[in-house]
């Protein structure tokens, strides 16, 4: 029963919440209906009186068939394009609520259906309200109301929420909302496709190294939980689920700014179809006359891969609210991480690496996991870091011109429960002094989250000070130049009677509160810091994306997820946004047991991708521990060429192209454009040659000289034809890097 009546207060709050942020949207509609209020929307909106309502934009077309479910078209060429393929003969309206176990679903009146201006912060639009009554039995007293959103900038998006009003004279208990159920077929796109031969992408965080980017089998199934902690300390994500086909791709999500919990499972049916939908566990008792209002979310139509869907839900969320920061110049820098020493480093074996740093152009030196006594007090270990040597080790790097970050792990506490690799934990002296800052599960007991520690509740306002305290102590009075937050995740929803949460939901929507206060005292101390933040093996969450200056790909399993998620970076946060690639030993790894052996030196995936480069080799060799990264002469060679090529093209600072559509063109190809240049990066499959044409896309009509930039060979001139694309022939193993220079025109004799 406690955990039902906590169930209750948490989606209660969240719905009305987000029903009270919508109100004066509403409002806002309304009054633009008034003549002369605001230009009108050039969307189109036709009625029939049985259905269809169908919006048109400038490049999809959204149809709400009679039987309810929504279709996306994508217009392009004079074409129809989807993926859509509603079940015939069967219920398949894509909205419907659970009651008493019971699935409720709703017949929509297409009499009752209101077009309205929809004007805010996504700009001028249309906004569709269809009221719907319930199927089955007359004694079910719920009823709702569709409202359906698309804006004139965002025209490859259809936004809807859904009011469910509690009609009757007695409570009525939700336990589940269904949203944008879709039904999805390869074949509709190409006759000769099966019906689940797609890809697609999932946003969840839930397990360290699992593909992001998937193609679709036949026996696909994944839940993607979203918001909430998941079992291992993992959670957040990002809530967008995409498909797509050589000719066009749909998605799903939610577009609220909050990390509700959710969940878009996708799967492939026994029929070969696609099924996929956003579920919301509400668990709600309405009242008579009380509304449920879902979240705001949204079906996209679009041509492309994952990069599409990516870019346009961010976009939508910076219009709702989202700041995000520019990074500072010392962000593309080059990185070399201490964690080549692993849990022990010492002083002398971080600053014996710099003559290296200093041959080999490198501008960063991080300090890794296990320099502190305990999770939570963040003092140095005496045994390895004793007195000030931390201070001192820091002035050292920068009386030679190196920048130093600090490897930490906000939030995360030692309550003398369990161990992790490097130590067994004690009682952290923050644990002692503030027992009640801890987030606590519906049993009473400290709440876990990743590496099986406890957690501050980041709700609380005092939490958030201390972290303030804690990374002026690290910027300031130890001279670190940034931060690298690892391990983060989510956190527990918190059940302390002492924080007097609204719902147990405020510690998770409160991380980012914390992160943005570590980002921004950072900033204020030193302008030109760098703060990465790292959600080990997974994409990253919307609460804490806003609040850093340099995403990383996150301990990536081979070079393949190194580049997809520096795509996915580019995508989320601009096509300049610095995006560490990694330490490059991870670019290869091989499984042995439970652990992973990292022996990759592949510089290509992270510079053509336009990713930062980093490194975590040891130097000069301390023994055979550590040989599988000790910089022998051989690498040396290596390491020096490629760090050396990064530094001189510096394409991450570049803008990056959305010109190739993951899966289907091939080789796997990326493009940036910088100095007015053009530079290609192609891939082939592991341990094979490719042998072909390659296209250059995004040119302008033209000459181009090309060049093998990664090997210093001209490869001779091209021509750019009308529509932006030259091809060359070529044979190559691994990678390709080339670079376009637009040839200057001769003036005549």
């Amino acid at each position: 029963m406690i955990l039902k009546k906590a169930r209750f207060a948490l989606i209660a709050a969240i719905a009305l919440l987000l029903a009270c942020s919508r109100q004066p949207q509403q409002a806002t509609n309304e009054l633009k209906t008034k003549p002369g209020a605001t230009k009108p929307s050039a969307i189109k909106v036709d009625v029939s009186d049985g259905g269809p309502v169908v919006l048109t934009t400038s490049a999809a077309e959204f149809q709400i068939r009679p039987d309810g479910y929504v279709q996306a078209f994508l217009l392009k060429d004079g074409h129809k394009l989807s993926l859509d393929e509603p079940r015939v003969g069967a219920i398949a309206d894509g909205d419907y609520v659970m009651v008493g176990g019971k699935e409720i679903h709703f017949t929509l009146d297409f009499q009752q259906v209101r077009v309205l201006e929809a004007v805010g912060k996504l700009g001028a639009g249309k906004r569709v309200e269809i009221p719907a009554r319930p199927l089955g039995p007359a004694a079910t007293d719920v009823q709702r109301m569709l409202a359906l959103e698309v804006y004139d900038a965002f025209p490859n998006i259809l936004l809807s929420t859904v009011d469910y009003r509690n009609t009757g004279t007695s409570d009525l208990s939700i336990e589940k909302s269904i949203d944008q159920r879709h039904r999805l077929s390869a074949e509709l796109a190409d006759a000769k496709a099966q019906p689940w031969d797609m890809w697609s992408f999932h946003g969840s965080s839930s397990d360290w190294g699992k593909d992001d980017v998937v193609k679709l089998t036949k026996k696909f199934s994944q839940p993607n939980v979203m918001g909430e902690m998941v079992k291992g300390g993992y959670g957040g994500g990002i809530p967008v689920v995409a498909f797509w086909t050589r000719q066009v791709g749909e998605a799903i999500g939610h577009v609220e700014t909050l990390p509700i919990p959710a969940s878009i499972p996708a799967r492939v049916d026994q029929d070969g179809r696609v099924a996929a939908e956003i579920e919301y566990p509400v668990n709600v008792t309405l009242k008579p006359g009380e509304v449920y209002s879902t979240p705001r979310s949204f079906v996209s139509v679009y041509a492309g891969d994952f990069y599409e869907p990516l870019r346009m839900w961010s976009s939508v969320l910076q219009k709702e609210g989202w700041e995000l920061p520019k990074p500072s110049s010392e962000a593309y820098n080059v990185s070399w991480c201490g964690w080549g020493y692993e849990f022990n480093v010492t002083p002398a074996q971080m600053l014996g690496t710099v003559p290296k740093l200093k041959e080999l152009g490198i501008k960063w030196a991080t300090l890794d996991d296990r320099w502190f006594d305990t999770y939570g007090d963040w003092n140095p270990r005496h045994e390895t870091f004793p007195g000030d040597s931390i201070k001192k080790m820091n002035d050292d790097f920068h009386k030679d011109g190196i920048l130093v970050q600090l490897w930490w792990l906000p939030l995360g506490v030692e309550d003398g429960e369990g161990r992790w690799e490097s130590h067994k934990y004690i009682v952290s002296k923050v644990a002692q002094e503030h027992p009640d800052w801890l987030i606590l599960d519906k049993n009473g007991k400290h709440a876990r989250i990743t590496r099986n520690l406890a957690a501050m509740c980041p709700a609380v306002p005092e939490v958030r000070a201390y972290h303030k305290k804690l990374t002026e102590k690290f910027i300031r009075d130890w001279g670190f130049d940034g931060s690298k937050l690892d391990n983060i995740y989510s956190v527990p929803a918190c059940y302390n009677p002492a924080h007097h949460h609204k719902s147990p939901q405020d510690s998770v929507n409160a991380m980012a509160d914390v992160y943005k206060e570590i980002f921004q005292t950072t900033r204020a101390i030193k302008p030109q810091s760098v703060t990465q933040s790292c959600p080990c093996g997974t994409p990253p969450s919307l609460a804490w994306l806003p609040f850093m200056d340099q995403a990383v790909t996150a301990d990536p399993v081979g070079a393949v997820q190194v580049r997809r998620r520096i795509k996915m970076y580019k995508a989320l946060l601009g096509p300049a946004a610095a995006v560490y690639g990694d330490h490059v030993e991870l670019s290869e790894m091989d499984r042995v047991g439970n652990n992973w052996v990292e022996h990759g030196e592949d510089f290509a995936s992270t510079i053509g991708a336009g990713g930062v480069v980093g490194t975590k080799f040891v130097w000069p060799d301390p023994g055979p521990k550590y040989q599988a990264v000790n910089l022998t002469t051989d690498k040396e060679a290596h390491w020096k060429k490629w760090i050396g090529l990064y530094n001189q093209k510096m394409l991450s600072k570049g803008e990056f192209k959305d010109l190739y559509v993951y899966g289907y063109d091939t080789p796997e190809a990326y493009a940036i454009a910088k100095d007015g240049k053009m530079y290609y990066a192609f891939f082939a499959q592991k341990n094979a040659d490719w042998k072909g044409e390659v296209e250059l896309r995004g040119l302008k009509p033209g000459k181009y000289q090309v060049t093998d930039y990664a090997d210093g060979k001209t490869l001779g001139d091209v021509t750019a034809s009308e529509n932006g694309i030259a091809k060359i022939s070529t044979v190559f193993k691994d990678h390709l890097l080339l670079e376009a220079a637009p040839q200057s025109k001769r003036e005549p004799r």
